[in-house]
């Protein structure tokens, strides 16, 4: 009789590895993943193992070594039971332990396994099995969930950065940073999909092979540095509006440049020390596991970054109360509550607010919610951002209509219209003058106009 072969448990192995690598350092860890990666390659030990010592023993009667794809048969003489533990393999999937397994050595050679087949004999039922398909079903769907988000978000991140570059009357810091920032996004977009090519593109997937191409490290190192890289810009544009909110005049210029270094700088560095230390000590696998403590050096900046992006978020959301506070106290209190309300709602996937709540929480904690929250539904987050800040950007859908109108006109009377200046033809302040009136403003109006330009929604 020929057991189950192990195959079923390592695509499951690996696709929750996949999964717990596009999770990354604000989710946790598949359980039991690397239990049954070690079991899987326990099994592979035994086998090689008794292989080659059926091949070096004498002839005797009796039954020679055998191996079963699970477990290694002694040679015993005729007449003769063999007692021997489940494989450690089913204490991932059965609730019962310390149950054995048995053959008889006879004239024909070994019997059949003893008290039957290996998934009655060691307690894996119906209802253990069902689990495992159950599991597997749930990881399939949230793959297709955040396939789903990352292709949408990357067709509108697209647009909206060809919008923002395209049109020249939108060029302003502010805008560049959110160029950036959609950029980031489209990078790990096209990482996530990089990645799964790269673990799913054989029929046989394994996370838990001792040796991984080159190609399969190479997609996972990108992959993390466009994950890093993301959470950077997010922390970039808390800095930005926090320093416009807080700061009475600087440099723009200067300060565009560190947030570049920021942005793109800081989390190669992490990255290229990580693949490094990698190289060194755990070069094993595809380096798709993240249950090591080698792990910190990408998790902790990462943490970092989401910490401190929620304090500025806290910060700007004092300044704004104190600023929205109306000075007569006999005045309607609606209006102002509702601007805040609203503020604060379309600062929250800017600042990607949404990650503190499982970031520092432990890597066993709701497990299935971690997945679904931060796979399924951040994946959706690139195209919220583009479609609060460029789509429905006031300025931006003011600079649509005038060029739509422009070429309306061009297309139906052949009139091409020369270029006006920027200080006229334009309804509505550009969103270079806007910078520029910020600069040259007081503290108190600077910071109610930046933020009215950041949040300039219809």
């Amino acid at each position: 009789m020929r057991a189950p072969s192990p195959s079923p448990a390592r695509r499951l192995c690996a696709l929750a590895a996949a999964l717990a690598c596009v999770l990354g350092p604000a989710g946790s860890r598949v359980a039991g993943l690397q239990q049954e990666c070690d079991y899987l390659q326990l099994i592979e030990v035994q086998q090689q193992q008794c292989l080659e010592e059926a091949q070096q023993e004498n002839e005797t009667a009796g039954c020679g070594q055998m191996w079963d794809n699970l477990t290694c048969w002694p040679a015993t003489p005729r007449g003769q039971v063999v007692v021997v533990a489940c494989p450690l393999i089913f204490k991932l999937f059965s609730p019962i332990q310390g149950r054995n397994v048995s053959r008889s050595c006879t004239d024909q050679g070994w019997t059949q396994l003893q008290p039957g087949p290996y998934p009655t004999a060691c307690g894996l039922d119906d209802a253990a099995a069902s689990v495992d398909e159950q599991q597997t079903l749930f990881y399939n769907s949230v793959k297709t969930g955040y396939t789903i988000g990352y292709s949408l978000s990357l067709a509108t991140l697209l647009a909206a950065t060809a919008i923002l570059s395209l049109f020249r009357k939108l060029h302003c810091t502010r805008n560049y940073i959110h160029i950036h920032l959609f950029v980031s996004f489209m990078l790990r977009a096209a990482a996530v999909f990089i990645k799964d090519l790269a673990l799913f593109h054989s029929g046989e997937p394994d996370s838990c092979s001792q040796e991984g191409s080159v190609g399969c490290k190479a997609a996972v190192v990108f992959f993390q540095y466009c994950v890093m890289a993301n959470f950077f810009w997010l922390l970039v544009e808390g800095l930005y509006l926090h320093t416009l909110l807080a700061v009475s005049f600087f440099s723009e210029r200067k300060y565009f440049r560190g947030y570049i270094v920021i942005g793109w700088g800081v989390p190669g560095t992490f990255i290229i020390m990580w693949t490094a230390i990698r190289v060194h000590f755990e070069d094993y696998g595809c380096w798709d596991t993240i249950n090591s403590p080698l792990w910190w050096v990408i998790k902790a900046p990462i943490l970092t970054s989401i910490l401190v992006n929620f304090v500025l978020f806290i910060c700007i959301i004092r300044i704004l109360v104190q600023k929205l506070r109306p000075p007569d106290t006999g005045k309607n209190q609606s209006s102002p509550y509702s601007r805040l309300a609203k503020s604060t709602l379309l600062l929250i996937p800017l600042f990607g607010v949404h990650y503190i709540m499982f970031a520092f929480f432990p890597d066993n904690f709701k497990a299935e919610v971690k997945l679904v929250f931060e796979l399924v539904v951040g994946s959706f987050q690139g195209c919220v951002v583009a479609v609060l800040y460029c789509f429905l950007n006031g300025e931006v859908q003011a600079e649509l209509r005038r060029k739509w109108r422009r070429w309306r006109l061009q297309g139906v009377l052949g009139w091409s219209a020369k270029p006006q200046p920027p200080w006229s033809g334009s309804s509505g302040a550009t969103c270079s003058t806007q910078v520029s009136m910020l600069t040259r403003a007081s503290p108190s109006t600077r910071r109610s106009s930046s933020f009215q330009a950041e949040v300039s929604l219809v």
